[in-house]
């Protein structure tokens, strides 16, 4: 059921819509390097060979897991002579290209240089992190998107219907609950969709009368679960846990437990997970409610202790408080601002009343001269420099607890400043 033409394909609207830069160029056949970028099923393949079957250019491929340089060399020479030759010009599209090593990446960069080849790159894994910059700089990068259960839909009728190609030449009834089901489950791979229904259709022992009946429970049978998308180490991962902070941040206590849960049904370390509520609780939440910082350590020793399933709770119960928590992130922003002006000021010495003044000399040298010790006076505060300059970092906010640290502080500053004041 590949396509055979853009009219056939499903999905990728975006890039494939009519009027749209990609259906022009192939329509035109004039086509320059690209890469497409997409998970599985979604039509990187497919794509190509609708680009090898419109273009008056010579098609050649080369597979990122079964080629090797070798064969690399033999194709670029080949296209080098085409060109100079006949002024026939060379596609070369290369399947899995993330596959290849930087080394065998760079012997393609300058027969792509030159123009001698057009690269087609198909690839699931970014080709910002995979791929040669180089390469990506002379490419186009096209995203593919995981196709939605109309389109799914739609494919899985076109099946049924296709005697030549697909089901058609069988007679089948399929509830429309059935191919619903598939069409969901299947999480947007058409690969995964067509193969589900194949295999409904060629295990279903027909009726007397030879229809094959595919119904709801057949379906759910032929799909079985769907696979998480989620590589442990590549774009999966970090885009999901990026979406659970922001979640948390953005204060959608649903957004946050669906991402978490991706990552518990992906089998993720729970330890990765706890980190990440380590540091937004911190960041976050911070003074608005200390709490949260709490809960979230309690939360990652009780996961490292008890592992999965069980860790779900506690997880849960930590990136939920963060979530429904006032918000501030008053401790990063004056940590960092504090940071900034020493890397990038001059070092401040330390005043002579701060200094350390436990050691035989020290009087001699004035260390620790004037300093007031805190708890003698009022309220437990006396106004003194503590810094030897006026840097004011931390600015509190008015966000839950916070509130209340901001009167306090706002009180102690304005008696400093005062103090101070009253010396000249």
């Amino acid at each position: 059921m590949r396509p055979r033409s853009l009219d056939d394909f499903a999905g990728q609207t975006h890039i494939l819509g009519p009027g749209q830069l990609l259906r022009r160029a192939i329509e035109s056949d004039r086509i320059q390097s690209l890469i497409f970028y997409g998970p599985p099923g979604t039509g990187k393949t497919s794509l190509a060979q609708i680009i090898a079957r419109q273009t008056t250019s010579k098609f050649e491929r080369l597979s990122g897991v079964e080629s090797n340089v070798a064969d690399m060399r033999r194709v670029l020479a080949a296209a080098a002579n085409r060109l100079a030759n006949t002024g026939q010009p060379t596609i070369l599209f290369i399947d899995e290209i993330h596959r290849f090593n930087k080394a065998q990446q760079d012997i393609l960069l300058p027969d792509v240089e030159s123009g001698t080849v057009r690269l087609i790159g198909a690839t699931t894994h970014n080709p910002f992190f995979f791929v040669n910059s180089p390469l990506v700089s002379h490419s186009q990068i096209l995203e593919l998107r995981p196709l939605t259960e109309e389109e799914l839909y739609k494919l899985l009728q076109r099946a049924l219907a296709d005697a030549e190609r697909g089901l058609g030449h069988l007679r089948i009834q399929v509830e429309e609950a059935a191919l619903k089901h598939l069409a969901k489950i299947a999480d947007g791979d058409a690969r995964k969709a067509l193969n589900a229904l194949e295999i409904a259709a060629l295990t279903t022992a027909p009726d007397d009368d030879g229809t094959i009946h595919i119904t709801l429970a057949v379906a759910e049978a032929s799909i079985q679960r769907k696979a998480i998308v989620y590589d442990g180490d590549e774009d999966a991962h970090y885009d999901t846990i990026s979406a659970f902070i922001k979640s948390m941040r953005g204060s959608d206590p649903d957004a946050t437990l669906y991402w978490l849960a991706k990552m518990i049904e992906a089998g993720e370390d729970p330890r990765f997970i706890t980190r990440r509520i380590v540091i937004c609780a911190a960041e976050d939440v911070g003074l608005a409610d200390p709490m949260a910082l709490v809960l979230a350590n309690a939360a990652h020793q009780a996961a490292e202790f008890i592992g999965w399933p069980e860790a779900r709770i506690p997880i849960a119960e930590a990136a939920l408080y963060i979530a429904t928590a006032h918000k501030s992130n008053s401790s990063i922003i004056a940590i960092d601002a504090a940071l900034d002006d020493v890397r990038s000021g001059r070092t401040l010495p330390v005043p002579e009343h701060l200094r350390d003044a436990h050691y035989p000399g020290a009087k001699r040298l004035g260390h620790g001269q004037g300093y007031q010790y805190s708890h003698d006076h009022a309220e437990h505060f006396v106004p003194q420099d503590y810094l030897g300059a006026e840097k004011h970092y931390y600015q509190p906010t008015a966000q839950g607890e916070e509130d209340t640290i901001k009167e306090r502080v706002g009180k102690w500053r304005a008696q400093l400043a005062k103090a101070k004041l009253d010396k000249k």
